[in-house]
């Protein structure tokens, strides 16, 4: 248990922003669930448009931080597989 003020306030701020990465890598995955279903319906219009939703999470969630860039690269690659797929 911190018993420094300083430090204190640093596991709160960490906390915090724990919760606002988590918040980003859980829309994106929801998103992922969401393109997988639009090409799985053969759906070409809705799955477009996922897959740039997705894509745009993935860039924000990198500018932010909560992604390492070539783990956003990563994402991005396999959403164009799947998008590939139908």
């Amino acid at each position: 248990m911190a018993n420094i003020a300083s430090q204190e306030k640093r596991i709160q701020r960490s906390l915090r922003e724990r919760l606002e990465n988590r918040r980003y890598t859980s829309t994106i995955k929801t998103y992922f669930r969401r393109l997988e279903s639009a090409v799985a319906d053969g759906d070409a219009d809705r799955a477009d448009a996922e897959q740039r939703a997705l894509i745009s999470q993935v860039d924000r969630a990198v500018k932010r931080g909560a992604l390492h860039r070539n783990n956003g690269a990563r994402k991005k690659a396999r959403a164009a597989r799947i998008r590939a797929g139908s």
